[in-house]
C-alpha cells in the first residue's frame, strides 16, 4: 500500500537526505585526511622518521629523488643485513646524483659481504669512473689499489685527508719503496691513527737511506711530537735546523716529559721566542712558557720585551707571581679587563676569585667576577661566574639580588653542575633517591648518539644531506677530507661538527673530548646553539646496558650515564695510566672483589660485567655515605678512605665551597663534572627557548 502522504518522508526520502547532509562532513574528512597525508609525504626524510613512514615513502612516493633517500635511510637500519640492503638500493636509477657514488659505495660493499667479488669490482670501477671526485672514491680507490698500487698513490695525491688514505698508509709494508712516503703522508695528515706512529718511528731511523730532505725530516719529527714522543723527535731531527713551528711542537712535548727534557724544552722555546718574536709561534711559545702556576720569573724576564706585552698569557703569569691578595690587584684588574676575550684571563680570573673565595673575602671575589662580563665568556665558565657571583652576593646579604642571578643562570644556561646548584640555593633542584632503579627510560631513547635528529649544520650542504640521510659514516668522512693537514680543527664550530661526527661513527672518547673543547671557547651562541652543544655533550650511549646494570644493582641509571662519561667516555676498551679499566674505570683488584672472583682483563673490558660491578661499587659507595652524592662521587675517584678525611661541617652549610676545597684537583674537577652530568642526564624534557 503507498504511503499516506500525512505520514512524513519515506524510507528512500530519509535515506537521501541524510546522503545529502552527510556529504560536506565526508568531504571535510576527506579533505583533512588529505591534508594528513600530504604532510606526512612532505615531511622531510630524516632518521627521525619512523620506519612505517619510510616504507612508505620507499614505495608510494612520486618522487623518484624522495624514494631513493627513503632507501638510503632504510639501507642504514638495515646495515646488520647486506642481501637486505643490497634490495633496497637495487633499481633506484640513481642517475648522476651525487648521492648515487655513496649507494655504488654500499653495493661495493654488500657485495663482498655477501661473496661477489666479481660484482664488488665492479661497483668500485664504476664508481671510480663516474664519480672520481668524490670521497667515496677514495674507497674505490683504497680496495682497487690492493692490485694496483698507483691508485693508492693518487690517493695520497688527491684526497689526502680521506681515512681511506691513511689507513693505505698505514698499512703500507715498511719495506716498500712507498714507506718514506706514506710515512710522510701520515705525519702531515694522520699521525694518531692506528699503525702510524711505527710508520714515522721506521721512517726515521732510515732516514740517510731514504734520502729525505730537511723538510721531510722536520714533518716526521713534528708527527712524531703530536704523539708525545719528543725523545723520537728530537732523533728524528739529526740536528736538521727546526722552523717556529717544529720547535714549538717539539718544544710542547718536551715541557711533559722527564725533568732534563723540561730543561731542553723551555731553552727550546725560549730561543723560538727570542730568535722569530714575530711568529705566531712565538706568541704559543710564551703561552707555554708562562703555564705554570709558578713560572719561573727569569724565564718571563728572557722573553722580548714587545712579546711580553702583547702576551696575556705572560701578564697572568706576573699576576700569580705578584703578591696581588694584599695591595696589588690593580694589576690584576688591569689584565682581566684588557683581555676580556683571552683564555688565560678567563683562567686567572677564576684562580683568583676561587682563592677569594675559599678566605671567606666576598667582596673581593665579588669585584674579580664582575671584572671580565659574562657576554665574553663560553658558555660553561658563564655559567660558573654567575653561580658564583650570586654566592657572593648572598653572603653579603644581598638576598634579592642573588636570586635574581639564580634565576636568570637556570633560565639561560644548560643543565649543568652550576645550574642545579643554583636551584638548590632558590630552594629547588632536589635529587631522586639514587639508590634505586631508575623507573624508566625516557622514551624514544636507543643507542643512538641523541635522542632525535637535529641538522648538523657544517657549512657543506652535500655533508649535511648525508647526515640527514642516515649515512654518519659517510658524512665524516665526507667532511674529513676536507679539512686541513691537522689531527685537531682549531676553529671551535669546526670542533662542533667534528665532535658530533665522531660520537655518531663511534668514536665517543675523541668526539666528547672535542664537544668539551668547543664548549670552552665557542661565546656570544644563541640559545639554540648552547642547547645543541649541551645534547650533543650529553648523549644517552649503551643505553641497554646501563639500564640493564641499574635494574640489576637498584642503582639509578642516570648516575651510571654521568660516571661512564666522565670516566671513559663510553669507550668500553679504554684503560688508565694507573690501571683502571672499561666503562666504569674499575681497578682490578676492586673489580675482583666486587664480583667474587677472577676476572682477565678482557672480561674486565666487557660492557656489561663492566657496567654491573661499578654499579655494585656505587651501590656501596651510596650506602656508607648514606645516599650522600657528593661523597660517593667523590669516593668514586679518590677512594672513600681519603674522602673520609675531607668530611665537614661544610659539606652541609656551604656544600659548593665543600667541593672547592678537595685537596686533590682532579677530584674536585671530577665531582662537579659527574654531578653536571647527572643533573644534564635527570632532565626528562629537553631544554627549550623562548621565543
Amino acid at each position: 500500500m503507498p504511503p499516506d502522504s500525512g505520514r512524513g518522508l519515506t524510507v528512500q526520502h530519509s535515506r537521501g537526505l541524510l546522503l545529502l547532509a552527510g556529504t560536506p562532513l565526508l568531504t571535510v574528512a576527506l579533505v583533512l585526511g588529505g591534508q594528513t597525508v600530504l604532510r606526512r609525504l612532505h615531511t622531510p626524510l630524516t632518521p627521525s622518521l619512523s620506519s612505517a613512514d619510510l616504507w612508505t615513502r620507499y614505495r608510494w612516493s612520486i618522487n623518484p629523488s624522495e624514494r631513493r633517500e627513503a632507501a638510503l635511510l632504510l639501507a642504514a637500519r638495515s646495515s646488520d643485513s647486506a642481501e637486505r640492503s643490497q634490495r633496497l638500493l637495487a633499481h633506484q636509477g640513481w642517475g648522476n646524483d651525487p648521492i648515487a657514488a655513496v649507494a655504488l659505495k654500499h653495493q661495493a660493499l654488500n657485495a663482498a659481504k655477501l661473496g661477489q667479488p666479481s660484482d664488488e669490482q665492479k661497483r668500485w670501477q664504476d664508481l671510480l669512473q663516474r664519480f672520481p671526485d668524490s670521497a667515496a672514491s677514495a674507497d674505490a680507490r683504497y680496495h682497487l689499489g690492493q692490485a694496483k698500487p698507483a691508485l693508492h698513490t693518487d690517493l695520497f695525491l688527491q684526497q689526502p685527508g680521506h681515512p681511506a688514505a691513511l689507513a693505505a698508509a698505514a698499512e703500507t709494508k715498511t719495506e716498500s719503496p712507498k714507506q718514506a712516503l706514506a710515512a710522510l703522508h701520515l705525519a702531515r695528515w694522520g699521525a694518531r691513527w692506528p699503525g702510524a706512529a711505527s710508520q714515522l718511528r721506521e721512517a726515521c731511523n732510515r732516514i740517510s737511506g731514504d734520502g729525505l730532505n730537511q723538510d721531510d725530516r722536520l714533518t716526521l719529527a713534528r708527527g712524531l711530537a703530536s704523539l708525545g714522543d719528543a725523545r723520537a723527535a728530537e732523533s728524528c731531527l739529526q740536528g736538521t735546523p727546526t722552523t717556529p713551528a717544529s720547535a714549538l711542537a717539539i718544544g710542547r712535548v718536551l715541557l711533559r716529559g722527564t725533568a732534563e727534557q723540561q730543561e731542553r724544552g723551555t731553552q727550546s722555546l725560549l730561543e723560538l721566542a727570542i730568535n722569530h718574536p714575530d711568529d705566531p709561534a712565538a706568541l704559543e711559545a710564551a703561552a707555554l712558557l708562562s703555564e705554570p702556576l709558578k713560572p719561573d720569573p727569569t724565564v718571563l724576564d728572557a722573553l722580548p720585551e714587545a712579546l711580553q706585552q702583547r702576551s696575556a698569557d705572560v701578564a697572568a703569569a706576573r699576576v700569580r707571581l705578584s703578591d696581588w691578595g694584599n695591595g696589588d690587584s690593580a694589576n690584576a684588574m688591569s689584565v682581566l679587563k684588557r683581555w676580556p676575550t683571552n683564555p688565560a684571563a678567563w683562567q686567572l680570573q677564576w684562580d683568583l676569585a676561587r682563592e677569594a673565595l675559599l678566605k671567606d673575602q666576598w667582596s673581593t671575589a665579588e669585584a674579580l667576577l664582575e671584572a671580565i662580563p659574562s657576554s665574553s665568556l663560553p658558555e660553561p665558565l658563564a655559567a660558573r661566574q654567575q653561580f658564583w657571583l650570586g654566592l657572593t652576593l648572598s653572603k653579603q646579604d644581598q638576598t634579592t639580588e642573588a636570586d635574581q642571578i639564580w634565576k636568570h643562570l637556570v633560565k639561560t644556561h644548560p643543565r649543568s653542575y652550576y645550574t642545579w646548584r643554583a636551584e638548590v640555593r632558590l630552594g629547588r633542584g632536589d635529587l631522586p633517591v639514587l639508590d634505586q632503579a631508575s623507573a624508566s627510560p625516557p622514551k624514544g631513547l636507543g643507542n643512538s648518539f641523541q635522542s632525535h635528529w637535529e641538522p648538523l649544520q657544517s657549512g657543506d650542504p652535500f655533508v649535511d644531506r648525508l647526515w640527514r640521510l642516515g649515512q654518519t659514516q659517510e658524512a665524516w668522512e665526507t667532511w674529513r677530507s676536507q679539512q686541513p693537514p691537522s689531527d685537531q680543527p682549531t676553529n671551535p664550530k669546526q670542533k662542533l661538527v667534528e665532535g658530533r661526527l665522531r660520537v655518531a661513527v663511534g668514536d665517543a672518547w675523541t668526539g666528547l673530548s672535542r664537544l668539551w673543547r668547543a664548549s670552552l671557547r665557542l661565546v656570544n651562541q644563541s640559545c639554540e646553539e648552547r642547547q645543541l652543544l649541551h645534547r650533543s655533550q650529553h648523549p644517552r650511549l649503551l643505553s641497554q646496558v646501563f639500564e640493564t646494570a641499574s635494574e640489576q644493582e637498584a642503582v639509578r641509571n642516570e648516575l651510571l650515564l654521568a660516571i661512564a662519561k666522565q670516566e671513559s667516555r663510553f669507550s668500553p676498551g679504554v684503560s688508565s695510566p694507573v690501571g683502571a679499566i672499561g666503562l666504569l674505570q674499575l681497578m682490578p683488584a676492586t673489580a675482583e672483589e666486587l664480583a667474587g672472583g677472577t676476572l682477565t682483563s678482557d672480561e674486565l673490558r666487557e660492557p656489561t660485567r663492566n657496567a654491573r660491578l661499578g654499579a655494585r661499587y656505587l651501590g656501596q659507595l651510596l650506602e656508607q655515605w648514606e645516599g650522600n652524592v657528593v661523597l660517593a662521587v667523590a669516593s668514586y675517584n679518590a677512594g672513600p678512605g681519603a674522602a673520609s678525611q675531607w668530611v665537614t661541617p661544610a659539606l652541609s652549610n656551604d656544600p659548593e665551597l665543600w667541593i672547592e676545597r678537595i685537596p686533590y684537583p682532579e677530584t674536585r674537577l671530577y665531582t662537579k663534572k659527574v654531578l653536571g652530568n647527572l643533573w644534564a642526564y635527570l632532565g626528562s624534557d629537553p631544554d627549550r627557548c623562548d621565543s
